[in-house]
């Protein structure tokens, strides 16, 4: 372990220092809750129809009513048109009043909103009609950001380090944030938004890395915990923010400028100690320790320190076929990386889906941000209770039944949809947290990070295909419903294959055998918080280091 291992059980597994650093990590939470899900609350349907001023030439006299039934076609419900008018004509107000209109057009010169309506993206920037879609794109943008990041700052955090990333990817999201307020135009709003989703990525992935290479693997879940937990208190801040500011360039001024908070504590933000003995830059790993060991009221033997030594590959790396090339791996692979696509499909589809339930947005995105919180905490007792492949397989079946369900809902009846939606995000809110631990548990040392990073990359992809499924809604309102439950019913039925991992000990290598054989289910639940056992233990405690959300 080169005496970073034996150093660190010295200076405390989850000491002050750890804790203020698992501190450090609550306003990156808040914000990336708010920029995941702000959009929802700054595109809010409202009454709208078309722009016929043109009309006023002939008429100036006209009041707004008269103006709207000349002009204006009716639907089938006697409500005005919102998408369609009656075609400009060269004629004068008598002969208008005399024949009518009757031939209709797309609205050519803008549409009309409510005066007293704060600005939102929906009335700036004209999202209605044959423009609407472009919502949920910007939406699969941002998640396309968040694959990106992920794919530019994972390599670089270990290129440069972890603290220079973070400090990075702190400034783009605040700049960038900020910036996203000033736009003046829809596709500038879109790219902007595209950077704060890789930015985004870069803080949640390398704080993730820079916590696991300070904090002993023992304590390592009372970190990943409250970073969860920050995560959804960030959803039931962002339901209050937006509920007391309507204007969505000021609502994106507020939300973003919470990350600049974190410069100020920029100075006490440490660089991991296993990277920089890495990198041969001994003396500066021996200064963060020492610092460390001040912070927890610990003292380090100087011979102790003279350990430390640039560290050499004990155990050879796997590469990425071997998750292919093994019968045992393909089968674990292709299962958790559907898995990872379900869940986050489904999570993404109720969270993204808040507009459409019925009740008031605010207060269902309020129990959305609420309801994760028992369910990280609840996810703890079942994986210890259950194991985790009855818990993963159970979760991730009630998500998509929940539903499906709901496709079987009345319209009328939006207590009862938001009741099971608030279900269906509890389940697939512990079913996430359920799968970076059975993930981490099922694949071998020496692909665990290959292994977790794919099963990664499948859940980004699920976040980008998640918001472009709402658009066949346009078809049937049941119709992307029944796809966000279908699949995660699949996905769990998939998991009954795979193996039990509660109470074994992790495999180093990929072998030519199977993953562990299954243990009593009531088997100590130390393997549970990631722990390692043998000599694949320092490896390990990086394995988790590149997947979060």
């Amino acid at each position: 372990m080169s005496g970073v291992g034996e150093i660190l059980k010295a200076v405390g597994d989850f000491g002050r220092f750890q804790k203020c650093l698992v501190l450090l990590s609550v306003i990156p939470c808040l914000s990336v809750a708010f920029h995941q899900f702000c959009q929802l609350f700054m595109v809010v349907e409202v009454p709208h129809h078309c722009d016929t001023s043109w009309i006023l030439a002939v008429g100036p006299n006209l009041t707004e009513e008269e103006q709207l039934n000349l002009t204006l076609p009716r639907g089938p419900d006697g409500h005005f048109e919102q998408c369609s008018m009656f075609s400009p004509v060269d004629w004068d107000l008598d002969s208008i009043l005399a024949y009518g209109l009757n031939h209709t057009e797309k609205c050519s010169s803008g549409w009309v909103y409510p005066s007293e309506q704060p600005p939102s993206l929906l009335t700036e920037f004209d999202l209605v009609c044959d423009r609407k879609d472009l919502n949920d794109i910007a939406q699969a943008i941002y998640m396309a950001g968040l694959l990106l990041g992920s794919m530019i700052f994972g390599p670089l955090s270990d290129r440069i380090g972890r603290r220079p990333v973070v400090l990075i990817s702190v400034f783009l999201q605040g700049l960038f944030g900020l910036g996203i307020a000033f736009v003046p135009h829809f596709y500038v709003y879109m790219a902007f938004r595209c950077v704060v989703g890789a930015s985004v990525s870069g803080i949640t992935m390398t704080l993730l890395a820079l916590a696991t290479e300070w904090i002993g693997v023992s304590s390592r879940p009372n970190a990943v915990l409250t970073s969860h937990c920050c995560f959804a208190i960030g959803q039931m801040i962002l339901a209050g923010l937006s509920y007391g500011i309507r204007n969505w360039r000021l609502l994106e001024i507020a939300g973003s400028a919470l990350i600049f908070a974190f410069f100020f504590c920029m100075g006490v933000l440490p660089e991991s100690p296993r990277w920089l003995v890495t990198k041969g830059r001994i003396e500066e790993a021996k200064k963060v320790l020492q610092k460390a060991a001040a912070t927890n009221k610990c003292s380090l033997p100087p011979e102790l320190l003279e350990q430390l030594k640039p560290e050499k590959e004990e155990v050879k790396s796997g590469s990425f076929l071997d998750l292919f090339r093994k019968k045992h791996l393909l089968k674990v692979t292709l299962i958790m990386s559907c898995a990872w696509f379900v869940n986050s499909f489904v999570y993404y589809g109720l969270s993204l889906n808040v507009t459409n339930f019925g009740l008031d947005i605010y207060l269902t995105q309020l129990a959305f941000g609420a309801v994760e919180i028992p369910a990280r905490f609840a996810c703890i007792f079942t994986l210890q209770r259950f194991g985790r492949r009855k818990t993963q397989a159970v979760l991730l079946v009630l998500s998509g039944l929940v539903c499906l369900i709901i496709t079987g809902i009345p319209e009328d009846q939006p207590v009862a949809t938001t009741v099971l939606a608030t279900i269906g995000k509890f389940a697939a809110s512990a079913s996430f947290s359920t799968s970076y631990v059975y993930a981490a548990e099922l694949f071998p040392t020496v692909v665990r990070q290959t292994g977790v990073g794919l099963c990664s990359v499948s859940a980004r992809v699920a976040g980008i295909l998640a918001p472009l499924v709402r658009l066949l809604g346009q078809h049937h309102r049941a119709i992307p419903m029944a796809i966000f439950g279908s699949a995660p019913v699949l996905g769990g039925l998939l998991c009954i294959l795979l193996p039990e991992t509660c109470g074994t000990d992790l495999a180093d290598d990929t072998g030519d055998g199977h993953p562990p054989a299954q243990v009593c289910e009531n088997a100590t639940s130390s393997s549970q918080n990631g722990q390692v056992k043998g000599k694949g233990a320092d490896q390990d405690n990086e394995s988790t280091k590149t997947t979060y959300f």
